[in-house]
């Protein structure tokens, strides 16, 4: 088959409602994966980049929501993007690459010659089509991103080491507890179809290994709670642990930014980095102004055709406002997402804060905290319908929905 004919299906994993407790209150409202960073539903960036894919045949979604919970979004993604785009709902956990096995007939459907492999909370430049190329010049199974961090946070993620020269996997464990490497896998994976064998291969080795056992009714009760079912497979421990240094697996290294989305704060740093992006992306997404007939807009803002703005807010560095927003006289945002139908009484300042979805905010209120992405309570958070009533300051907290403050509050958690 000619290069011009290889077909390529991309898969990205959107997890499911009891993935996602790290990230409530927000989660309590909409599907994790469809919550909005720089204007556009998180799992859009993954799939308007599987877009610049050549040859691109389908895009899947996998996960453990209900499949009503993604219909909408799915058919005007599909619609816009000019790409089909499905969602599958694993009917039980079965493991990263268990899960990529499970639906393989479907996957296989349109004979593909790669598969893409992605985690919806990954926040990088997605760099699809370099990472495709390099995969056929190293001719192996798999291509892992990967990218260089800190000494001190790579013990966080699955650290590898590579070949400089060839840039093969050769060595890979999953959060170790002693330093590894300063590469880290990124979340982002490029296959042949041979992954379904490999996947294979590994659950009827477990299959064999327990009908080859000869034991106590106690020892085998012990061994059924320590061992996974046989087809529940993980990528990282049970494919790319054991494939590394065989010349199946290969490495590419991004330049780029890279961040993993688990919680609130992380969302609002990665809306930044998605904003930023989009002045060479998407230009055309980001909102200008001078204070004359529309907003002063500083930096990278995104604001929604419906929203309304006066003229006489200032809006930026780092602002995505939502769908039906309305922002008065006087206002200062810097470093926020303000939600749909958030209402921002005339001289309200908001900085380092996610407003949730009809949340109000009276006159001359401040909603802001210290912006330390990383810290339980380094943004202020507000659940859906919380309305702060005029002169009133929230700092550093998370309030739940349908709350009224009418007086201010410091460091807390208002459930």
């Amino acid at each position: 088959m000619g290069s011009s004919d290889e077909k390529v299906v991309a898969v990205i994993m959107v997890g499911g409602p009891t993935k996602g407790t790290r990230f409530r209150p927000l989660s309590l409202n909409i599907p994790k994966p469809l919550f909005p960073l720089a204007g556009q539903p998180m799992v859009h960036h993954p799939i308007s980049a599987c877009k610049r894919i050549p040859n691109l045949a389908q895009i899947y979604l996998v996960g453990f929501y209900e499949e009503r919970e993604f219909a909408l979004y799915v058919s005007s993604i599909s619609t816009e993007l000019r790409v089909p785009v499905r969602y599958l709902r694993e009917d039980k956990p079965h493991g990263s690459a268990g899960g990529l096995y499970n639906f393989r007939d479907l996957i296989m459907e349109d004979n593909p010659s790669h598969i893409f492999l992605l985690n919806c909370d990954v926040c990088c430049s997605f760099p699809l089509p370099e990472m495709l190329e390099a995969h056929k010049r190293y001719g192996g199974m798999g291509t892992i991103l990967v990218i260089k961090v800190s000494a001190e946070s790579a013990s966080q993620f699955g650290e590898l080491v590579a070949d400089p020269a060839t840039n093969e996997l050769l060595h890979y464990t999953e959060k170790p507890e002693t330093f590894v490497s300063d590469r880290i896998n990124c979340g982002v994976y490029v296959f042949t179809p041979d992954i379904f064998t490999a996947i294979q291969g590994v659950s009827s080795q477990r299959k064999v290994r327990a009908n080859m056992r000869r034991l106590s009714s106690f020892e085998a009760l012990q061994s059924a709670t320590r061992s996974p079912p046989s087809d529940f497979v993980r990528l990282d421990q049970d494919i790319l642990t054991p494939f590394a240094g065989k010349k199946q697996l290969y490495t590419y290294e991004t330049m780029d930014f890279w961040e993993q989305i688990k919680t609130p704060g992380m969302s609002l740093k990665c809306s930044a980095l998605y904003l930023a992006q989009f002045r060479f992306t998407s230009p055309n997404l980001l909102a200008s102004g001078d204070g004359t007939k529309s907003a002063t807009i500083i930096g990278d803002v995104y604001i929604h055709p419906s929203a309304k703005v006066h003229p006489s807010a200032k809006i930026g560095p780092n602002v995505s406002i939502s769908a039906n927003a309305r922002i008065g006289a006087g206002v200062r945002l810097i470093s926020c997402i303000i939600l749909d139908g958030v209402e921002i009484s005339e001289n309200a300042v908001v900085f380092h804060a996610i407003l949730g979805w009809k949340s109000s905010i009276g006159k001359w209120s401040r909603v802001q905290a210290e912006g330390d992405y990383n810290a339980k309570l380094g943004i202020t958070i507000l659940g859906e319908a919380v309305a702060v009533e005029d002169e009133v300051v929230v700092t550093n907290s998370i309030v739940l929905p349908h709350k009224t403050l009418n007086v201010s509050v410091q460091d807390e958690i208002l459930l």
